[in-house]
């Protein structure tokens, strides 16, 4: 599958992102946790959340999915299997969300390794550590064996890093465990208070939502829900990119006021790519060129990621492309994956002038004119921000692997020719 660009031509118009990709994925592993129906509203339908719905249906779950409204409820009230599909693991990383409700479920799972983005390293160590404090047998080899004889124990916990998806499975299989779990370290980006919201509807208490240190009171069993997903943050912010870079106008509603537009807001301000605050809608008006801010006196701007409330790694691919359109020079700094920079070959081979001066930093000089290419996407962010960047480009683009970029961003070239550009899929 592969996607053709025609470049430069400028996008605008009225835009609503659709629910997170990284909270609907554990919300549907936590699913496994009642034999109740859980309904999810504004459920992303891209290719990773038919992966999750596809392993739960061979667990035995009963999916009811109605694309027109994008909810699906899960009924997990005959699990009859512990054992994921192999070929549907290496599909998508979520998969590995099912150790802790799946254990907690059947008392056994088996996982094989997940797949999804190579962006580096991507340890599970997290999840295993923990889930071994709450009294999960773990063993490894060609898939990971997880086993707990009796019900779960709650314990402190200080994780080694602020995994978010280590966090999420930590607090999917304390909400019913023994007693009380302290996690200490604890990831809060959006999507991991939004999945603790969808287990507080399902009976679990929580407290410390948003914060790094989050207290699970077991509870005997949990009940089914109704639960609206968040807004994808991630998909707002790239289609921001694509409007600023063709110099095209944009309304986004849907994303809240306070924290969360100003994450995002404060990078997008520091690449000269200014917000205006609407009530209820974000505003980014059109900018005929836009200027790099640098840092205090006259030093070169750096651009930073980091765990929440620090700009999200999801979206440095992103701006790394928005900087090649502004005017002055910026050094970003990567810190949490070491493959996450590599597209930058493609960047240069477009015509931008761009360093990398090692896996995890690059330094961006623009505004520079890109040119349309023949290129491949190596992940989804590194996938739309070659789209974003082949927006702007003079010429005609082709990306191969259009079905990597579905994976997080949802009818991506429908959405695109809506607000204006000239985009087409080949299979």
């Amino acid at each position: 599958m592969r996607l053709i660009i025609k470049g430069q031509r400028q996008l605008s118009g009225s835009f609503t992102p659709v629910g997170n990709k990284n909270a609907a994925l554990p919300m549907l592993a936590a699913c496994l946790l009642t034999d109740q129906p859980v309904t999810l509203r504004n459920l992303p339908l891209i290719n990773d959340v038919r992966v999750m719905l596809q392993l739960l249906a061979e667990l035995g779950a009963d999916i009811a999915l109605n694309e027109k409204t994008r909810t699906a409820t899960v009924t997990a009230a005959r699990i009859r299997r512990s054992r994921l599909n192999a070929d549907l693991c290496r599909r998508v990383r979520a998969s590995i969300l099912f150790a802790g409700p799946l254990t907690v479920r059947m008392g056994r799972a088996n996982i094989f390794p997940p797949g999804g983005d190579v962006i580096g390293r991507r340890r599970v160590d997290t999840h295993l550590t923990a889930l071994r404090a709450l009294g999960v047998k773990v063993d490894g080899g060609e898939f990971f064996a997880f086993s707990a004889r009796r019900r779960l124990r709650g314990s402190s916990i200080l994780l080694e890093e602020a995994s978010v998806t280590g966090t999420e499975n930590l607090m999917m299989a304390a909400a019913t465990a023994l007693g009380e779990t302290s996690v200490y370290n604890a990831a809060c980006e959006p999507h991991v208070q939004d999945l603790g919201a969808l287990l507080i509807k399902m009976g679990a208490r929580m407290e410390g939502l948003g914060t790094n240190r989050i207290r699970i009171e077991g509870v005997e069993a949990l009940g089914g829900a109704d639960h609206t997903i968040g807004p994808d943050y991630i998909e707002a912010g790239s289609y921001l990119a694509a409007a600023a870079v063709t110099g095209g106008e944009l309304r986004v509603s849907g994303i809240p006021e306070g924290d969360l537009r100003s994450v995002l807001g404060r990078v997008f301000a520091r690449l000269g790519v200014d917000w205006q605050d609407e009530g209820s809608l974000l505003l980014q008006p059109a900018h005929r060129s836009f200027r790099i801010r640098r840092d205090f006196g006259g030093a070169i701007s750096k651009v930073e990621d980091g765990i929440w409330p620090m700009f999200p790694s999801d979206l440095m691919s992103v701006a790394i492309v928005l900087a090649t359109q502004a005017r002055g020079s910026v050094l970003f700094h990567e810190k949490l994956f070491e493959s996450r920079m590599y597209f930058v070959d493609r960047l240069i081979e477009m015509g931008a002038r761009v360093v990398q001066c090692d896996p995890h930093r690059v330094v961006v000089d623009g505004p520079a004119k890109l040119h349309g290419i023949h290129m491949s996407s190596p992940d989804i962010r590194a996938g739309m921000a070659m789209l974003i960047a082949a927006l702007c480009a003079r010429g005609t683009s082709i990306i191969d692997g259009a079905e990597v970029i579905d994976r997080g961003y949802e009818n991506v070239d429908e959405r695109l020719r809506a607000l204006g550009a000239d985009i087409r899929r080949e299979a």
